[in-house]
This record gives C-alpha cells, structure tokens and sequence, in this order.
C-alpha cells in the first residue's frame, strides 16, 4: 500500500473513532428537560383524579413514564422556585415570600452565594438555558443574574422594564405582546405573538442546537401558563366566536404545549437519553376557577373536584391545595411506564436526581436537603421523605404524610386527603404528630442566605 493511501486511511480511522466518542457521549450524560409550570395544583390534571379540567396530553406523558403521587413544594413562587434551583428548603435559603420584581426591586436572589444545580451542570459541559418567568430577580438591574444562577442562554420574561417616555418603570407582559429578555436584549420581533409559544420555539431551538452540537443540554423551561391574568389563549381566539378567557382554556394550552415539546425530542430521536420533567411550583390559584357547583352543600365558590373528593385551599397557602403538586418523568426506557410511586418526595428532590443523572458531584461545601429520586426513575426502591416543608409568606408547615403542622400552631389530619380536617388532639396518634412536628419547626435553620 502507498503512503498517500495509508495516511488517508489512518485519517478516516481516525475521525470515524472520534465521531464514535462523541456519538456515545450524550448517552453518558444525558439530557434534562424541566418543564417548571405557574401556579397548578396536581388535581387539576385528570392522571390525579382532577375532574374539572381536560389535560389529555399530560395523562398520556403519566401513561407513558412514571407519576409521583405525593410530590409537594411551598406554597408561593419565589421560595419553591429558589428551593428547585438550590435544592434546600425556605428555612434554610430564608426566601419566605414573592420578590417584588413587578414593582422593579432591586434584591436578588444571589445565586453566587448558593449552589444550583444549572451552575454544577454547566461546569461539566452541559449547555444550559432557562425560559419563562424569572422572578428572582430585576433583569434591568442583574442583567448577568441568569448567567450568574447556571445558564448561558435565556429566554426570559422581563417583568419589569423602563418606559423612555414615561421616565419611569412599569411591569409588562407575558402572555400577547410579550417583554422577552434573551440573552440580555429585549426581542422586538415578537409584539404579535402569543408569550408561551415563544418560549416553546426557543426550548425546541435549543434541543435542535444542542443535539446537532453533540452536546448534552440542560433547559428549565419556566412555562407561564396558567397564572393570573385569565386570558384568551390562541385556540379560544380561533373559534368562531372566539371563546371567552378562563382557567379551563390556559390549562388546556399549557397541556398541548407539554405535547409539542414531547414530540419534538422524539422527532430529534433523542429520546433515548433525555429526561423530561414536568412540575409546578406551587398550587392552583383559587380566585382563577368559579365552581360551577358553589352554592350546592360543601361547594365553595373555587371548590375543585377529584375522584377522591373536593379540593380547597391553594396558592399562597401551606394546605394541601397549597403545596400539593403534579410530577411526572418521560423518556428513557429504563423508566418503568406507566408506574406511580407513592414516596412522598419535594421539589428539593430535583438537584440531586438531576446531578446523579449526569454524573455531576454533589456540593461538598453544602448538605443538600433533598434526596436523588433515580432509584425510582428506574424502577427500583428509592429513600422516601420522613417530612416535607413548606412556607408562604409568615405561614409555614411540615407535613410527614399523615399529619400537617401549621406555624400557626394548627394540626391538621391529613390521612384522608383530600379531606384536611383539624386533627382531634384526644387521639393518641395526634398528639405524638403534634410533638414530632413541632421539633422540626423549633429547629434552627442552617446555612442561611438570602433574606
């Protein structure tokens, strides 16, 4: 053989190995998608039993991955939002209640001084990229604050923003004529355009760039929808009348959308290895649903209704209707589908379950306090909480899974959810909860941070 042709022949070896390397690499680290929803409460999807809204592209993500029956966070967006990126509960971050971006605070939530699991991914080569709501802090005054938190792209809305010819600052949209900050400029290619589908564009632009890269990624998709203001969604507006706006018509946007993004990771055949992870941040918010039953005996005017009964309480409240919310994995094949694990589990749970997915190290410098849920990704037995903890505001609770103690010295018997009746305190059983719980709200918080 001539040397030209052995040389050429090396050089195809070569890259033929090479792209072998690279083409196994996502599979050793692979994708995650977080698909983080606004203010939706688990019995609002019918895979929970929900009667009251048709979520059918979500029951068919349940059918087709694993549903965790008892997953909770607290009560109101910005310490359950903190506690996703962090992975600690709110008496240890010590944000209790909803940074006032809308009013143009200039507090942040300094990710500098906690760990994210976006800042441990992103050190090992994940690319990283967050959307939707940013309620950690005012873009125009921390214009690195996402990259700060883990992510090098974003696609964020800019909840506030200054107004040239006002002279001041005002709050701005989401929904129809959007104010979306991506990557630190504000778009002015998007007045027309419904918010969330943007978003979307942007989360399957990522995956697109990402798998032609060869690179894992990481995308926590903040969906907007269904938060206040109720608002007609594009479908209400294509029907001839156009529909009027209700909670109903953004749930039903916020599932078909859930579908798109699921479509398209199977259209870029990586499903395979990528995890898709739906949750929300915090219960339903009442006000937003009229019961159409309210004035019948034990309807309330923003009762919701499940196969297992009627739902009160919800957003900004450490009930069960507060803090009781959907989780559901799809994806991979290891994930036994169809399955429902019963382990109460915490939004604090997704720092670790996404570090021991991609093979990232845990902070050494910081205990976690959550735990990895790949066990039960996987079909095997997993560690189950013993109690979670949830605040809104000045209101706090911890909840084992029988009991639920208030900070305001409320005990709550919990064994027949959705029914919270007050427990009664002749009963053995309560007043040893009472005692249990109340040790866990004495205790002093640690590693503090934040305000």
């Amino acid at each position: 053989m001539n040397r030209p042709i052995a040389t050429a022949l090396v050089v195809v070896f070569s890259l033929l190995v090479a792209r072998a390397a690279n083409t196994a690499e996502p599979a050793d680290k692979p994708n995650i998608l977080l698909i983080y929803v606004d203010d939706l409460g688990y019995e609002a999807l019918n895979c929970y039993g929900g009667l009251d809204f048709s979520t059918p592209n979500l029951d068919r993500m349940a059918a087709d991955g694993i549903r965790f029956s008892r997953a909770y966070t607290s009560g109101v967006c910005t310490p359950s939002r903190v506690s996703m990126h962090t992975g600690w509960y709110a008496n240890r971050h010590r944000h209790r209640r909803v940074l006032p971006v809308h009013l143009g605070t200039k507090k942040i939530v300094d990710f500098r001084n906690m760990p994210t699991f976006a800042q441990r991914l992103r050190a090992t080569g994940y690319r990283t990229a967050v959307t939707g709501k940013w309620q950690l802090a005012t873009l125009e005054a921390h214009p690195e604050h996402p990259r700060d938190s883990g992510f090098d792209s974003w696609c964020l809305w800019q909840i506030w923003k200054t107004n040239p010819d006002a002279g001041k600052g005002e709050k701005t949209t989401r929904y129809w004529n959007p104010t979306f900050n991506q990557d630190g400029a504000v778009r002015n290619d998007i007045a027309d355009r419904f918010g969330p589908d943007v978003l979307v564009d942007y989360v399957i632009e990522k995956m697109q760039e990402a798998t032609a890269a060869n690179e894992p990624f990481l995308i926590v998709h903040n969906e907007m929808l269904p938060h206040w203001p109720i608002i007609q969604t594009p479908d209400d507006r294509a029907q001839s009348p156009p529909r009027k706006a209700d909670l109903g018509g953004m749930i039903a946007y916020m599932d078909k959308l859930v579908r798109r993004l699921l479509d398209a990771v199977e259209q870029l055949e990586i499903r395979d290895h990528t995890y898709v992870v739906f949750m929300t941040d915090n219960g339903t918010n009442e006000p937003d649903f009229a019961n159409p039953q309210a004035g019948q005996p034990g309807q309330r005017a923003h009762t919701r209704h499940t196969r297992a009964g009627n739902v009160d309480g919800g957003k900004a409240s450490v009930t069960d209707g507060g803090t009781h919310v959907p989780l559901i994995v799809w994806g991979p094949n290891t994930i036994p589908r169809g399955t429902v694990c019963d382990d109460l589990v915490d939004v604090v749970d997704l720092f670790p379950t996404f570090c021991e997915l991609s093979g990232t190290s845990l902070p050494s410098e910081h205990s976690l306090d959550g735990h990895s849920l790949v066990p039960q990704l996987h079909g095997r037995p997993g560690p189950s909480h013993a109690y979670t903890h949830g605040v809104s505001r000045n209101k706090a609770a911890v909840f084992d899974g029988q009991w639920r103690l208030k900070k305001s010295g409320e005990l709550v018997d919990a064994r027949q959810l959705p029914a919270e009746p007050l427990a009664d305190e002749q009963e053995a059983a309560a007043r040893a909860a009472r005692s249990r719980l109340q040790a866990i709200l004495d205790a002093a918080p640690t590693d503090p941070a934040g305000s």
